[in-house]
């Protein structure tokens, strides 16, 4: 876990990782969530709208931004104030995603980053974008 303060964050900084999707991610996300819907839950379901399986869930895959911010970029000494998600391409169980933030702006006044981030698959599509902002100790 990073543990970057405000002072140690400038414009232009970047921290990524990697994670592969497994069924027991999606289980998790559905006992959480009690989202059921067939896309997510059956691959026949699935097959039939034209996808080669089960659909993760978008927020389950959106929630490694919160992860990007809390273990990552900044870290430790982050809170999130928001987070902004646009889903551009469906996820599988089974891929492996890369997240990647940017940091695109630091307000000293407000204690704040605002994070630029996307999820790429294996394949290196983006499938995911992201804007964070993150209020970080000084």
């Amino acid at each position: 876990m990073n543990s970057y303060t405000l002072a140690d964050i400038a414009p232009g900084m970047t921290e990524s990782f990697t994670v592969t999707v497994t069924e027991a991610m999606m289980d998790a996300f559905y006992a959480v969530s009690g989202d059921n819907s067939p896309i997510h839950m059956d691959a026949d379901y699935a097959a039939g709208r034209g996808y080669p399986g089960r659909v993760v869930y978008g927020m389950l895959g959106a929630s490694f931004f919160s992860t990007l911010a809390g273990v990552y970029l900044p870290g430790e000494h982050c809170l999130l104030h928001s987070v902004e998600a646009k889903f551009a391409k469906p996820v599988f169980i089974g891929d492996t995603l890369t997240v990647t933030g940017k940091v695109t702006e630091v307000n000293d006044t407000f204690g704040e980053i605002t994070v630029k981030a996307v999820i790429e698959n294996q394949n290196g599509q983006k499938v995911t974008r992201g804007l964070i902002k993150a209020g970080v100790a000084k």
